[in-house]
């Protein structure tokens, strides 16, 4: 076999080998996000009962009064002159998932800027070796970092986090918290949000279409009245207290949200990876047609070449 030939043939072995792996991995990733979107549709439900009950409580001032008390979660109501601004942000601990790391960190980057955020005013608290690895070539302030989360995370994991990020708050380390991660659309679509967390208010409590009502509301030339809001506040009674109800409310609260976003996160990332690996089989499957073709072709000369070669040497000896 001709040099070129074998050049050929073992490219397209090698690219056989390497589309087994890609698809491979692309059954791994769409079973791990099977596997996790029971996981999120379900906490979704409970996650936005709490939301609702404490925007509810903020809306009608009990949880504001219930804040001055002195407990640990209720301090979250409390706004002071913003110093240090804290960003967690969620990314994947490895590659191979599409743009799913990138889309995340430039938005970041991008949220930075429009709020004249740089390393000196600004702390970071990241979940995911990627998005550590990207603010430690930059010189940012790492306050915490944390990797290794589950492909289909447990609450355990994520409480050591919210509490750090709770008494991180409290004791100053920054005086508000911005999150940035990916969230999961469907199985081909997903974009990144990035939302305050602390201090509690009220804006903070509301959904993407509760804001863009708000924002509209507030154009000029709108008013109050333009704008509907279909949730109507429920009327509560405390037993034994609201300080005890706020304070356990909050605590639940502050502990789905960080939940919830590391779910959506991840289900994100199983889709971005599983996405990536299904086009890199199809590439894959396009360089093998494609090496095939010019392997034939290049045999086909060489068999013509020598067919030639034999038909000139029987015509020289007659």
């Amino acid at each position: 076999m001709p040099a070129s030939l074998a050049a050929v043939k073992h490219k397209i072995d090698s690219t056989k080998s390497t589309r087994q792996i890609t698809a491979a991995m692309q059954m791994v990733s769409t079973a791990k996000l099977n596997q996790i979107q029971h996981h999120t549709q379900t906490y979704e439900v409970y996650a936005e009962k709490v939301k609702q009950m404490l925007s509810d409580l903020v809306k009608s001032h009990s949880a504001t009064s219930a804040a001055s008390q002195d407990d640990v979660y209720a301090a979250l109501f409390k706004k002071r002159p913003v110093k240090k601004t804290g960003v967690l942000v969620i990314t994947s601990d490895r590659g191979l998932v599409g743009s799913y790391n990138s889309n995340i960190l430039k938005a970041t980057m991008a949220m930075m800027k429009k709020h004249h955020l740089t390393k000196d005013n600004t702390v970071f608290l990241t979940i995911g070796k990627t998005g550590t690895e990207f603010f430690q070539k930059r010189g940012m302030n790492i306050a915490y970092q944390y990797s290794g989360v589950s492909d289909v995370p447990t609450f355990r994991e994520v409480l050591p986090i919210v509490r750090t990020a709770v008494q991180m708050y409290n004791d100053a380390v920054f005086d508000e918290l911005y999150m940035a991660y990916s969230h999961y659309v469907n199985r081909i679509s997903s974009h990144v949000i990035i939302h305050d967390v602390l201090p509690i208010t009220e804006n903070s409590l509301l959904d993407e279409d509760e804001l863009a009502q708000l924002e509209a509301a507030n154009q000029p030339g709108q008013t109050n009245s333009d704008v509907t809001t279909a949730h109507v506040s429920a009327e509560y009674e405390f037993e034994p207290s609201d300080t005890a109800i706020v304070s356990a409310l909050v605590e639940q609260y502050a502990e789905s949200l960080l939940y919830g976003a590391i779910l959506d996160a991840k289900t994100s990332e199983h889709s971005s990876s599983a996405n990536a690996m299904r086009s890199a089989t199809d590439n894959a499957d396009d360089i093998i047609s494609t090496l095939e073709l010019q392997y034939n072709r290049a045999r086909q000369a060489a068999i013509t070449t020598e067919i030639t070669e034999i038909t000139g040497g029987m015509t020289a000896q007659e």
